[in-house]
């Protein structure tokens, strides 16, 4: 727990220099780029180094305006990959080709690519009032479960070494791959960066798992890659989320006895969700002016069937892709899809 608290003496600094590089109406850089030498003075001064823990934060905070001051500065475009294009219409004309109704294509659209534009009003409302259009919005949720159901597709490798390094290989190969043609929004980064850790701690047991240590990490990481993303409201949620989940699910998931069975599945859905929304609701509130009344119930009904309508519908998608019916996966897509927007159909009425 140490080092989680050593790393985020770290991160925490250097989130606190790009936000106030952000958020201030001071324009922060001119003050500190003098100022910056003096600290680091201190930490490679042997004499001085007693005095580490005073100067990094200081450091880090400078460094986290330095950075954001950095990003300001004209560049280059960074053009689109040609193979994101692609990608969509070959996806589109994999739609085409599964026979899914026209709903549930919308709806597979929304999920796996992120474009609402052909969902109807009516479902939109729905997921909205349901409180479930993080759902709807392409997000780390979504690249959590496509990395889950790639990782069961390549059980098969087995457990060798060099199969774990393979699986390992390609799963983070696939989930980039994805977060890329899907546009890399800001909390597909955040999970794509935790999936990186999540498999590099995988082949390195004796390393700390401490997710506390594991968010500040990816915390630094993004905010180091792009500062300017910190105005994002996905950015954010994903983060408070995530932290949410880091220092309260723990502690709730451990008040239900150890067992096994349906009952502590729920309680574990039940503390998760609780954990993401108390950390998440004050940002909500302060951005949209709503508060989830039903996410309890929201969360317990229709995250499963989301897992299952992606699972199904990547299914279906990969028979039509080898050239096999899929009209079996199809029907059974629909019939998820149906049975989740009627789900929050009724709780949206409620």
């Amino acid at each position: 727990m140490r080092e989680a608290r050593d790393f985020a003496g770290l991160s925490f600094p250097f989130a606190a220099g790009v936000a106030a590089s952000a958020f201030l109406p001071l324009h922060l850089f001119p003050f500190a780029l003098p100022l910056l030498p003096a600290p680091v003075l201190l930490m490679t001064d042997r004499r001085l180094r007693r005095y580490f823990r005073i100067s990094a934060p200081i450091v880090f905070f400078l460094l986290g305006v330095l950075c954001f001051a950095l990003s300001n500065l004209p560049g280059p475009d960074i053009p689109v990959p040609a193979f994101a294009g692609r990608a969509m219409e070959y996806f589109d004309s994999l739609m085409e080709k599964s026979g899914f109704r026209e709903n549930t294509s919308a709806l597979l659209r929304a999920l796996l690519t992120g474009r609402r534009d052909a969902l109807s009003p009516g479902v939109a409302a729905s997921f909205r009032a349901a409180g479930a259009s993080h759902i709807l919005a392409l997000s780390g949720l979504h690249l959590g479960i496509i990395y889950l159901i790639i990782s069961k597709l390549l059980a098969f490798l087995g457990r060798s070494r060099p199969a774990a390094v393979l699986r390992s290989v390609a799963v983070v190969a696939a989930c980039a791959g994805f977060t890329l043609v899907t546009g890399a929004c800001p909390s597909m980064v955040r999970a794509l960066i935790f999936i990186v850790f999540a498999e590099l701690l995988r082949h390195n047991p004796g390393r700390s798992r401490d997710p506390l240590l594991i968010w500040c990490a990816a915390l630094m990481i993004q905010l180091a890659i792009n500062p300017q993303v910190i105005g994002s409201t996905g950015f954010q949620l994903s983060y408070l989320a995530m932290l949410g989940i880091s220092l309260v699910f723990p502690v709730l998931d451990g008040w239900y006895p150890p067992s096994r069975g349906p009952l502590r599945k729920i309680w574990s859905s039940m503390a998760l969700s609780i954990s993401a929304q108390a950390f998440t609701t004050p940002l909500v509130w302060v951005r949209f002016g709503t508060f989830p009344v039903y996410f309890l119930v929201t969360n317990l009904l229709a995250m499963p069937l989301t897992s299952a309508l992606m699972a199904c519908a990547i299914a279906s998608l990969a028979l039509s892709a080898f050239g096999l019916d899929a009209n079996i996966a199809a029907r059974a897509t629909d019939a998820i899809a149906a049975a989740l927007t009627g789900t929050l159909d009724i709780i949206a009425g409620l």
